[in-house]
């Protein structure tokens, strides 16, 4: 079992008393992914109803990203937008299901597609394409969604559980060409050199080294700069792919921007600046559908107690 990512190759490693809960855990999931589509959304709504009463600290992580963000709606929107984002995660969780346990053609009739003439001609040039998305509670599933119309790598992040990385590697693996550690920045460049397209995610806070803070909604926020590097590394085009579940929640809709221009621009703050703005327009389009359970703004120039998580910063603020 490689120290660095945890998998193996052999399920049998896996077999002792410690990982039974994970073996159970995951057949709960392998068995509701087979029940009919409109029960599994139903059953998602209600784990997020479920899962809004009782998280508290993600309802609170939750409340403060939505009152920093969208300032100009009145309480009672907000509070509205909180428990949809909760309700949409809760969809998300059973849409992870589906993506790992079941065939994507199941759901062919679900799905339409627009842009991507824009992605097939930037991957024509042989350059590789760096296909830049957000963190939308429907990222699992429209990400294999998006295998039945071109072959792509996937950055991820290794899970500590080792049964649990193990399963989940090799559900991803049956979808994407490669499936690759997102500290393996060699795997991803050398993937970018050899003309694929490589899904990569760069929304997420992850600390200060190698970030640089820009506004995200108007608030700074701590956002890496490897989306540059990468792009810069083989002339790569910069391509946004956004996905979203309907609105009846009947099925999800895909869709790629043509490739950014004069990006990289040789200004790592800029690119950053615009990169966010991308995701921000994306994301006003369905607010509900994005993770604001994530702590976003943690880090930030002035230290940990200028996060708007702190307890004192969050007591404090209006």
């Amino acid at each position: 079992m490689s120290k660095k990512s945890r998998k193996s190759d052999n399920l049998g490693d896996f077999l002792s008393p410690r990982y039974w809960p994970t073996w159970l855990g995951f057949g709960v999931i392998w068995l509701v992914a087979r029940l009919p589509f409109a029960l599994q959304i139903r059953l998602g709504r209600g784990l997020g109803w479920l899962s809004y009463a009782l998280a508290r600290e993600r309802r609170r992580i939750c409340r403060i990203n939505i009152d920093l963000c969208f300032p100009e709606l009145s309480a009672e929107q907000r509070k509205r937008l909180v428990r949809d984002t909760f309700i949409s995660n809760g969809i998300g969780v059973l849409e992870v299901g589906m993506a790992w346990c079941r065939n994507p053609a199941d759901f062919r009739q679900r799905v339409t597609v627009s842009g991507l003439e824009h992605l097939e001609a930037a991957t024509a040039r042989g350059k590789g394409v760096l296909l830049v998305c957000a963190h939308f509670t429907t990222l699992e599933f429209c990400g294999s969604l998006l295998s039945l119309f071109h072959r792509m790598d996937v950055t991820y992040r290794p899970h500590k559980n080792p049964l649990f990385e193990t399963l989940m590697f090799r559900a991803r693996q049956r979808l994407y060409g490669a499936v690759i550690d997102r500290g393996d920045v060699r795997q991803t460049l050398r993937s970018l050199q050899e003309g694929h397209t490589v899904w990569y995610a760069p929304d997420q806070d992850y600390g200060a080294k190698h970030s640089v803070f820009v506004d995200f909604f108007g608030v700074p926020a701590a956002t890496i700069t490897a989306t540059t590097r990468f792009a810069a590394f083989n002339d790569s085009a910069v391509i946004f792919f956004s996905h979203h579940r309907l609105p009846d929640d009947s099925g999800y809709h895909l869709d790629f921007s043509a490739p950014l221009q004069d990006y990289p621009s040789g200004d790592e703050h800029a690119d950053a600046a615009r990169i966010n703005a991308v995701i921000e327009a994306a994301v006003r389009q369905h607010p509900e559908q994005y993770l604001w359970l994530h702590k976003r703004f943690k880090t930030q120039a002035a230290g940990k107690a200028a996060s708007p998580y702190h307890k004192r910063a969050a007591a404090e603020s209006p």
